[in-house]
């Protein structure tokens, strides 16, 4: 279950962060920044995906790429670059759904995700425009390390979520989601309890990673706002950790793949 302090919940954006260069060390520039936050246990850092990938320096340029023919026939149908369609194959499991200006795959990782998440908005270039960002290799890794550096480092148990924006079935516009997390429930099993009335709840999962990302990209933004971390408070989470995979549904179960 999970419930709010009596303070309520807290979204502090982590100001003044600097532009993040391959192979900065993550952590420590936000721990930087959270010097003048009283961290507590419980609290939970969203933190862009963006400023992650450019850390682990997942930078590709397509003027590196050739095309297969699979991706030049491809790219005829979804007018895209070749090249950045034979990058968008390269990071997938498989091609779930295309039409013109859309390439829907299921990503590496398990997810299934708009141009296997690749961009390159709010980048650095290199003059050509060619430049593009790739998800962190293992998100879920990537939060792990964060978080056991913020516990040696501050003594407090702090989870960490690593949030990108994808847009969802039925939907209309992108909303935050959890890619990566370590230290918090990312599912909430209430399968087995009892509703205000006293009915059990039968079927009831709640991705409650993805609900504080969501909310944390309220207070990040989807454009220049240059908030790429945001702490949450107040939000008291009980039960077993488990990380931002327990959230993909079985492709088994899947009604809609």
């Amino acid at each position: 279950m999970n419930k709010k302090s009596d303070m309520g919940i807290q979204l502090l954006p982590v100001r003044g962060i600097p532009e993040v260069m391959p192979g900065d060390k993550l952590a420590a520039l936000l721990l930087e920044r959270l010097q003048d936050y009283p961290l507590a246990g419980g609290d939970i850092l969203v933190i862009a995906q963006k400023i992650v990938s450019k850390a682990e320096n997942r930078y590709a340029d397509l003027a590196d790429i050739t095309p297969s023919e699979r991706a030049v026939q491809l790219a005829g149908e979804v007018n895209k670059d070749p090249r950045l369609v034979e990058l968008i194959l390269s990071q997938s499991n498989r091609v779930v759904r295309y039409r013109q200006d859309v390439l829907i795959v299921e990503h590496k990782l398990g997810f299934v995700h708009a141009n296997a998440g690749i961009d390159h908005s709010n980048i650095p270039q290199n003059g050509r425009l060619e430049r593009v960002l790739l998800l962190p290799e293992s998100p879920n890794a990537s939060a792990a390390t964060i978080h056991a550096q913020i516990k040696q480092r501050r003594g407090v148990h702090v989870g960490v979520i690593i949030n990108d924006s994808a847009g969802r079935a039925w939907r209309n516009g992108v909303t935050g989601i959890a890619i990566g997390a370590a230290g918090l429930p990312c599912l909430l099993d209430l399968r087995g309890t009892a509703d205000l009335q006293g009915n059990p709840l039968r079927t009831t999962e709640v991705g409650i990673a993805d609900e504080i990302a969501a909310a944390a990209s309220l207070v990040m933004g989807q454009g220049a706002e240059g908030v790429p971390a945001v702490l949450v408070k107040g939000l008291e989470l009980r039960g077993p950790a488990n990380d931002a995979s327990a959230l993909i549904r079985d492709p088994a179960q899947d009604l809609f793949r």
